[in-house]
């Protein structure tokens, strides 16, 4: 009834991928903050890409196990069609608060957030009366699938003119906007306007659908890593040093595997069972004897992947500075600190450690380099 597909594994990867993302940047942000808002993000992505059709590369016989179970068929579109609108609903509301263009400006209002919802909730409602069949499937199904796309487009253009506008650390996290968000964007964008098509034609637009697959799946497998690497190290403090020793780490857990598995199950395959479980042992003695000159090589690769990010009392002083400067730039952005956002900014000082003297400083520096915040 199932096998191991290399499509599905790759799906299961990034889905995988997107909700471990939400859990790290959920913990490690402020409430209401852009990584809380990126956190909810990767969770419907996440959502929307594992109950898409990819599942069905781990099915031998797809047609007899919806037969046999007919009621996942219904779960799995309702839970693609609520993961679907919530991208649409949470989408722009996110750009509105890491990108600062007057495209998307609108959407940091409540009343447009409001209509979003509203929007996104009625899809959802069209949508599962496409699935109980009270609904053609041939209007439902495009007005969300091109609702989809177009948020996609615009989220993309809007990347584009963010970076076209920035300067300084503004600029770097628009770029990694472009590399990253644009390359899922356009990926899925591609999709919805294929899924589209097929809907209304009846007929895919190219033979080989596993193209199609491998799309989908690629532009989230790509696009969050760099994401997630790029919003929050300029919107969250020390979390750059903990994905430095998360790549040592993993880089080392990575050896160990598969130093142990290549050995123990070669020696399965071409000598027998007991001998490969004996090799295995052995290769965990090796591995252990090794540890330090791996310990050494994991390092390595964690500061070629980071390599200006060191956890040292000097690193975490500017990091502070960092995110107390991004914090203060929003806020200027908006037309002034109101007296809310003047108290929640000394909350945000006193917990990061930094004195009312280098708040000040900071503020008249970023005044002085941008005259619109005075």
């Amino acid at each position: 009834m199932f096998q191991i597909s290399f499509y599905g594994m790759l799906a299961l990867t990034a889905v995988l991928l997107c909700w471990a993302l939400a859990v790290v940047l959920y913990r490690v942000s402020l409430p209401d903050s852009v990584a809380r808002k990126l956190a909810l993000l990767l969770v419907f992505e996440g959502l929307t890409l594992g109950s898409s059709d990819v599942i069905l590369y781990f099915l031998v016989s797809p047609e007899s196990f919806y037969t046999q179970f007919p009621w996942i068929d219904m779960v799995q579109h309702i839970a693609h069609t609520f993961g679907d609108c919530g991208m649409i609903a949470l989408y722009p509301v996110f750009l509105a608060s890491a990108l600062q263009t007057r495209l998307t400006k609108p959407f940091a209002k409540k009343n447009v957030q409001a209509g979003l919802m509203a929007y996104a909730v009625a899809l959802f409602i069209v949508m599962s009366l496409v699935g109980f069949e009270m609904v053609p499937i041939q209007i439902g199904v495009p007005l969300l699938y091109l609702s989809m796309a177009t948020v996609f487009i615009f989220a993309f253009v809007a990347a584009v003119q963010s970076w076209r506008i920035a300067d300084g650390a503004a600029r770097a996290r628009a770029m990694i906007f472009v590399l990253a968000f644009g390359f899922r964007d356009l990926c899925w964008c591609y999709i919805y306007i294929m899924g589209t098509y097929e809907v209304l034609t009846g007929a895919p637009l190219v033979g080989d659908q596993s193209w199609d697959y491998i799309v989908y799946v690629l532009g989230t497998l790509i696009a969050v890593p760099l994401i997630a690497y790029g919003i929050l190290r300029t919107q969250l403090f020390d979390i750059d040093l903990k994905i430095r020793w998360t790549i040592k780490q993993s880089t080392l857990a990575g050896i160990f595997v598969a130093v142990m598995f290549f050995i123990s199950e070669g020696a399965s395959t071409f000598l027998s069972a007991e001998l490969g479980s004996v090799a295995g042992l052995l290769a965990a003695a090796v591995v252990m004897f090794f540890l330090a000159p791996l310990q050494r090589f994991a390092e390595k690769v964690a500061s070629a992947a980071m390599p200006n990010t060191q956890n040292t009392p000097e690193y975490a002083a500017f990091r502070k500075m960092q995110v107390y400067e991004s914090a203060l730039s929003e806020a200027l952005a908006e037309g002034g600190v109101s007296d809310k956002e003047r108290t929640l900014l000394g909350v945000l000082r006193d917990s990061l450690g930094i004195s009312e003297a280098d708040a000040a400083a900071i503020e008249a520096d970023l005044q002085t380099r941008n005259p619109s915040f005075a």
